[in-house]
């Protein structure tokens, strides 16, 4: 894995690299057509140069190649994101991007053979862990709505990812790995708040829940961590699930898009800052994943309780927040 000091300089590294790409996409977007424009769905008000990700990107494959993490786990990841950062670009169809990225996901997947839910082998797993690998890709996708909520759960949630994996002795590679994928996101962050100067883009927000989820897998020895594992993405996975039950209540088309995620409906019909909302996302994650952590020796049955404690608070705090509504003009604050 390197010297003391080789660590040191790759977080340095990371770090710079998710400043670099953000500040290249910056400056040259206009030339690279990397425009996103506000549409109906948008939580912003002006056109911003999107695909800043590309730098967290840089950092992933060049602490993959330093700390020789298995080839099966860096280059579909990795062609996965060029894919969607030339989706940035030319708006590719979903019907191109999702066979694309579910062999990118079976791909990984079958390299990661170690995982087992009690006696049930990881190979017998890969079409529904594929489906896990996608949709959390998405999942973060469609959270990447405000500025700074997909850098902030970034740096919260891999460092869980690195915490957890420290305390049990894991594979020290993809604490190092985590670790430099959070101090990436935390290079991004200054030019994605409070004024977003560049957005993310898929290259940066499918990338984040692509690993995410392959790094779950990875680390999963059994049900009890993949839970906990899963839940250090809980906040995000708790918007995008109440949302689809109140959207089906409502009879709406699930494919259609949307702007009725509890982060959009603060941050447009309450007019909350966009930063503010971000931080509150990733404070509470941090609370789940600090308290998992805390309560994964108790086992499942706990965790699984605790995490729908949680559940259910944020279904009160959201349908509370939904019924109170009132119209208003939206924010311009985060644009």
């Amino acid at each position: 894995m390197g010297s003391e000091n080789g660590f040191y300089l790759l977080c340095l590294l990371s770090t710079t690299l998710g400043s670099l790409g953000a500040w290249i996409i910056a400056h040259t977007a206009y030339q690279l057509g990397l425009i996103d424009h506000p549409n109906q769905r948008s939580s912003h008000h002006r056109s911003t140069p999107k695909g800043g990700g590309i730098g967290i990107l840089a950092a992933f494959v060049l602490t993959s190649l330093f700390i020789q993490i298995h080839s099966t786990f860096w280059i579909p990841t990795t062609l996965l994101a060029l894919l969607s950062f030339f989706g940035d670009k030319l708006d590719l169809s979903p019907r191109l991007r999702l066979p694309l990225q579910f062999i990118a996901a079976i791909a990984l997947l079958t390299g990661t053979r170690q995982f087992q839910l009690g006696q049930i082998n990881g190979l017998v797993l890969i079409i529904p862990l594929a489906f896990f690998a996608v949709g959390t890709a998405n999942l973060y996708n469609f959270m990447d709505g405000i500025n700074g909520i997909s850098a902030i759960t970034g740096i919260v949630g891999f460092g869980l990812l690195a915490l957890s994996d420290f305390l049990s002795g894991g594979d020290k590679s993809f604490v190092m790995l985590s670790i430099c994928i959070s101090l990436s996101c935390l290079g991004f962050l200054p030019f994605n708040v409070p004024k977003a100067k560049v957005f993310m883009g898929d290259v940066g927000s499918i990338l984040l829940g692509f690993v995410f989820a392959g790094m779950v897998v990875a680390l999963s020895k059994g049900f009890l961590d993949f839970v906990c594992l899963t839940s250090f993405l809980f906040a995000f996975y708790a918007d995008e699930l109440s949302t689809m039950a109140v959207r089906l209540r409502d009879g709406e088309n699930l494919l259609r898009p949307h702007r009725r995620h509890l982060y959009q409906l603060l941050a447009n019909e309450k007019g909350v800052s966009h930063w503010k909302i971000s931080v509150g996302y990733g404070l509470f994650q941090l609370v789940v994943g600090v308290t998992v952590l805390l309560l994964k020796p108790l086992g499942i049955l706990v965790i699984l309780s605790l995490l729908a404690a949680y559940f259910s608070a944020f279904v009160v705090v959201s349908s509370a927040i939904r019924k109170n509504l009132a119209p208003s003009s939206p924010s311009p604050q985060g644009s």
